[in-house]
């Protein structure tokens, strides 16, 4: 049975496709399809091992093409739906292109998997749609209030997949995951940046009082979590994916500081986000008790290992981060 993966050369979908081929046999999957247009944070480099199994095919395409998403659909069983503009920062300064990936290109998938009848899609979102929350966690059914024009475009698409399963019968379903880290997160993101920027001496960005809270998730449990969903969801269904850790960003930044042997002079305190968020805490009780998910890497472990990968993979950092040297 063919299997269509979104975005899967990007950070989150290329760990994932690496995951989910050491399962793929088990559950009768041997054609399994990975679209990606390779923008600035899909790159193949992430899928070296991926493409080295004959099962896979790679497509190098954009999912607002429709010729494209119809030929990759035409078989599919099954959809996960990575494929996103995502950096907050970026859609603060050009939000053009989240709403057309995020919102057209989500619907010309639901359209294309309409189509080719796929049973089940899994539409991978954030947190974020949900806007920000003084006390208590977020449940699946709560109002989306987002606030900057990336979690916008996602509450979009979200909006566009449960669309589709309530018009069409499309089984689609949405998991919400919070922040995410890991090996080959693109280095414009907190934990990256601030690892290569003291790698190469140079000082950390710190958001205004630096006391935003945000729950960290490992990518290797958030993909353990969509692929719960992929096998068991329940169709038309909202799942939660958290890790169970909340912290402040000024208390990341002391274990990063710590972890690279660095000192609070390499902290610089910068102006806050417009509309940045001040806390996020996703309730995940229910892929819990439904589909059994625990997240399994522990926050420290976890920082440690991501830390220590990217001293270790400047080659695979650097030209992201220089890209004219």
């Amino acid at each position: 049975m063919r299997v269509v993966i979104t975005g899967a050369a990007g950070f989150i979908g290329s760990r994932f496709a690496e995951l989910f081929l050491e399962q793929a046999e088990r559950m009768d999957y041997d054609d399994i399809v990975i679209l990606d247009a390779l923008t600035y944070s899909g790159r193949r480099e992430n899928l070296l091992d991926v493409l080295r199994d004959s099962r896979v095919t790679f497509v190098e395409g954009s999912i607002l093409d429709e010729r494209i998403t119809d030929g990759v659909m035409d078989g599919a069983r099954a959809v996960v739906h990575f494929a996103a503009e995502s950096h907050v920062d970026r859609s603060i300064t050009g939000a053009r292109p989240f709403f057309a990936t995020n919102v057209l290109g989500t619907q010309q998938l639901l359209e294309s998997a309409r189509r080719g009848g796929v049973e089940r899609f899994v539409h991978v979102s954030t947190d974020e749609v949900y806007g920000s929350i003084q006390e208590g966690s977020w449940r699946e059914d709560h109002l989306l209030e987002p606030n900057s024009p990336y979690s916008s475009s996602k509450a979009g698409s979200d909006l566009a997949a449960l669309a589709y399963h309530r018009t069409f019968g499309l089984g689609v379903m949405v998991t919400r995951c919070s922040n995410n880290y890991g090996p080959r997160q693109f280095p414009e993101k907190l934990i990256p940046l601030f690892v290569t920027n003291l790698s190469q001496g140079q000082k950390v960005p710190l958001y205004g009082d630096g006391l935003n809270v945000r729950d960290w998730l490992h990518v290797d449990d958030h993909c353990r979590g969509i692929q719960l969903v992929l096998e068991k969801g329940r169709l038309g269904e909202i799942y939660n994916i958290g890790g169970g850790t909340e912290l402040t960003n000024r208390e990341i930044v002391d274990q990063l500081l710590e972890l690279c042997a660095s000192d609070e002079s390499m902290v610089e305190a910068v102006a806050d986000r417009l509309g940045h968020d001040r806390r996020y805490s996703v309730d995940w009780s229910k892929i819990r008790n439904e589909l059994g998910y625990h997240p399994q890497v522990p926050f420290e472990q976890g920082l440690k290992s991501t830390v220590q990968w990217y001293h270790e993979n400047e080659a695979w950092w650097q030209p992201l981060k220089n890209p004219a040297s």
